[in-house]
């Protein structure tokens, strides 16, 4: 897709891929716990999955319809290459949402307010030792309740009742408005807004400070205005042309069992007592479609690592001109595991490139540094780098007793009493760096990087003698 042509909903975006043949479609009737998640990742990265009536539910479920980096791209109209450019401009020139009158909106075309979530939305059970049905990629929008300014995040939520859910609060924008709220006594209105266009999505993972509205981001990537609309209950502003927004309010004082849930990482976060939200009101589209992410797979850590590598690549080039391109790898579940392809002036460099980035966000548990002929697309590279220019005695850094992402499960080891672990004590760990850069100066082509002359122009298929058969006898070619 173009530029001018980006999509302006998830609808636009599934014909898309529908007519470009990424997306497939599969029976009727796939159940809702287990099996649709299954498929879907079995599907993961080759197609979007889109389930017809799964469970008996009238409203299909779609997964997996950003599970590639370059359908990411596409989405925006930039080259693969150009993705952390477009996004990083995106996010330093918001454009202010555009109001469309209540009621008039295509997400409020259908409203209940007799809410029963299970009977009325297709909510999936993705993992073996999940504690239920979880809406996974609901983005939840509210607003601060001091300034008014709106924040956006993809936050777990489990639903455990008719019009009752508990959800994750990292100690993120999202949380500081809940304590705010709750330290006076009062409820925080909330959206939960399931089925909005990919941009959309994309934009809600920015890292940014708080009191920065995603939603703005959203209209830059677009390149216009997003439509917004107010919600029926609460003075919440929602994507006009989203599938299906949950309207509720975060209770205070209130904490419900959540968990377990197989979380990013791929292994099951534990069962604490977690905020809630009592729900209001859903609104939708006539015939809506509902989103459904599968955890630990490439829509969900895409959606994570995209933002965030665009905003560390900002962050470090600020400091360290030489700093080319970043990626945080697959492997490393899209946040843990970064590396930094750097143009190396002087000797040390690389150390202060890592322990910059290892400062740029908590999540970081290894950072490594490589020259600028390696590609940090590529973990063979990666791995090459590693296996050839560094060495542990002389180029590795360790940070003991840092802060670590909560969801980390090796933070825990030694903890005799997990579930009871004070917030301030958890996610405890440590960082790692590895400088695999080649030295400056070097005698002969000891560090040359092996290459044949000419190997990049050739076209290969070009050279290929299509349907030859060898007469192995005279060695000849017919």
């Amino acid at each position: 897709m173009t530029g001018k042509n980006r999509p302006r909903d998830m609808r636009q975006w599934l014909a898309h891929l529908a007519r470009t043949d990424r997306l497939a479609v599969l029976r009727e009737g796939v159940p809702l716990k287990h099996t649709l998640a299954a498929m879907a990742k079995l599907l993961d990265g080759h197609k979007a999955a889109y389930f017809p009536r799964p469970g008996g539910h009238a409203m299909p479920v779609v997964s997996g319809f950003m599970a590639q980096r370059a359908w990411i791209a596409e989405a925006l109209g930039v080259e693969s290459a150009g993705l952390l450019e477009a996004f990083r401009t995106a996010a330093e020139s918001p454009l202010p949402w555009r109001e469309v009158e209540a009621g008039s909106a295509p997400c409020q075309e259908v409203v209940l307010r007799d809410v029963d979530l299970l009977a009325q939305l297709p909510i999936p059970t993705h993992s073996e030792f999940d504690s239920g049905p979880y809406i996974t990629a609901g983005m939840v929008i509210a607003r601060n309740p001091v300034t008014g300014v709106q924040n956006v995040s993809i936050n777990r939520i489990q639903v455990h009742a008719r019009d009752r859910m508990a959800i994750l609060l990292l100690p993120r924008h999202l949380h500081a408005f809940y304590q705010e709220a709750e330290a006076r006594g009062l409820e925080l209105p909330v959206a939960v807004v399931i089925g909005a266009d990919p941009l959309t999505l994309l934009a809600s993972q920015a890292i940014t400070p708080i009191d920065y509205d995603e939603l703005e981001i959203a209209g830059a990537l677009h390149g216009e205005p997003l439509e917004v609309v107010k919600c029926l209950t609460s003075d919440v502003r929602v994507p006009a042309r989203a599938e299906i927004v949950i309207e509720g309010r975060l209770l205070p004082g209130v904490r419900e069992e959540e968990g377990p849930f197989g979380e990013f990482p791929r292994y099951y976060s534990a069962k604490e007592k977690r905020e809630v939200i009592a729900v209001d009101a859903i609104t939708h589209r006539r015939g809506p479609v509902f989103h459904t992410i599968v955890p630990a797979e490439l829509e969900h850590l895409l959606l994570g690592s995209i933002p965030r590598e665009a905003t560390l690549l900002s962050h470090l080039q600020r400091s360290f001109p030489g700093v080319l391109d970043v990626h945080l790898s697959m492997g490393g579940v899209g946040r843990y595991h970064l590396f930094v392809k750097f143009r190396k002036r002087r000797e040390g460099e690389p150390k202060n490139v890592l322990l910059c980035a290892l400062g740029a966000h908590y999540d970081l548990k290894q950072v490594i540094v490589v020259d600028d002929d390696v590609d940090v697309h590529d973990p063979k590279q990666v791995e090459w780098a590693v296996a050839t220019r560094f060495q542990a005695d002389r180029d590795l850094v360790v940070i003991s007793g840092a802060q670590g992402s909560v969801l980390d499960p090796s933070t825990t080891v030694g903890v005799d009493d997990i579930e009871n672990l004070p917030p301030a004590l958890q996610g405890i760990g440590a960082k790692m760096g590895l400088d695999a850069t080649r030295p400056l100066a070097y005698a002969g082509h000891i560090f040359t990087k092996v290459r044949i002359p000419g190997e990049e122009e050739i076209d290969i298929a070009a050279q290929i003698v299509p349907n030859a058969v060898v007469d192995w006898e005279t060695g000849t070619v017919g």
